[in-house]
């Protein structure tokens, strides 16, 4: 049973703008602290922004006055809009419940920022 689809990643230079959408089931979803997070080949997974129920936000400090977290709680849908786009951006980028449930991840979404 599939229960968090990530999609919107894609090519784009820098400075330019995405926007990830994220698919969550119920079970998931439902009242809980909802994060993005991204992951570079070679290296851990990091959390770059989270978002409770209630709407409060929390950035990394690398994307912080770039990035916005929105959720959308009669779609269980959370979104991810990144502007002021950094090659070091590029990564795979998964939404999970905050803490994440590490049996729950996605197949992700590829996000390729060009210099």
């Amino acid at each position: 049973q599939v229960q968090l689809v990530e999609s919107g990643g894609g090519l784009v230079q820098a400075g330019g703008s995405l926007r990830l959408s994220c698919a969550a089931s119920r079970s998931i979803f439902s009242r809980n602290t909802m994060g993005w997070y991204r992951q570079v080949p070679g290296k851990t997974r990091e959390s770059v922004a989270s978002i409770t129920s209630g709407g409060r936000t929390n950035f990394s400090d690398s994307v912080k006055g770039r990035f916005t977290i929105s959720r959308d709680n009669a779609k269980n849908m959370v979104y991810l809009q990144m502007n002021s786009l950094k090659p070091e951006d590029t990564a795979v980028y998964y939404c999970n419940r905050q803490p994440y449930l590490p049996a729950s991840w996605g197949q992700g979404t590829q996000v390729t920022v060009s210099s």
